[in-house]
């Protein structure tokens, strides 16, 4: 392992920020079975409660609730690989780990974040994304301050008899 100070304090940064998807994904989770049924910062769809859904047609709220279920398990195991990648591969100076682990919350934000700025329901945006957003913000300054951590030391030039001429 290198006792680069970058890669100790970006690393660690990563995997507190995948140790906080883990407690999003779990929330996530929690609230698909107690007290709206619905995300954070949604508290109904257009005004169709939970309690609505349910004397309108049960099978779609627990359509929901599956997609909802499958969500949050997603989310909480991409926090876990980006905290082991992190804390087990990136702290030890791998190339490969840093890659993998900026990769694969890169794309599950990419692709699930756009959908929140179609308008095609009301939500609070600062709670329903405010906490992924101050993790994300989290893991990219951690992101960055490895990837420098895990550049080559650049000291002064080295003048040999070849380069001379």
């Amino acid at each position: 392992m290198t006792d680069n100070h970058d890669l100790r304090k970006g690393s660690l940064l990563m995997a507190v920020a995948g140790i906080a998807f883990i407690g999003y994904g779990l929330v996530f989770l929690v609230r698909t079975f107690v007290g709206t049924g619905f995300e954070l910062g949604v508290e109904t769809i257009n005004g169709v409660s939970r309690a609505d859904l349910t004397a309108f047609e049960p099978a779609i709220l627990h359509y929901i609730s599956h997609l909802h279920v499958a969500t949050a398990a997603f989310i909480i195991a991409t926090g876990i690989a980006v905290t082991g990648l992190a804390w087990y591969g990136v702290r030890r100076g791998e190339l490969w780990a840093w890659v993998t682990a900026v990769a694969a919350p890169v794309v599950g934000l990419a692709l699930a974040l756009p959908m929140h700025y179609l308008g095609l329901f009301s939500h609070d945006w600062v709670t329903h994304l405010g906490p992924i957003y101050l993790a994300t913000l989290v893991f990219v300054a951690g992101a960055l301050r490895a990837l420098r951590g895990l550049q080559p030391a650049r000291g002064p030039k080295q003048f040999t008899a070849q380069s001379a001429g």
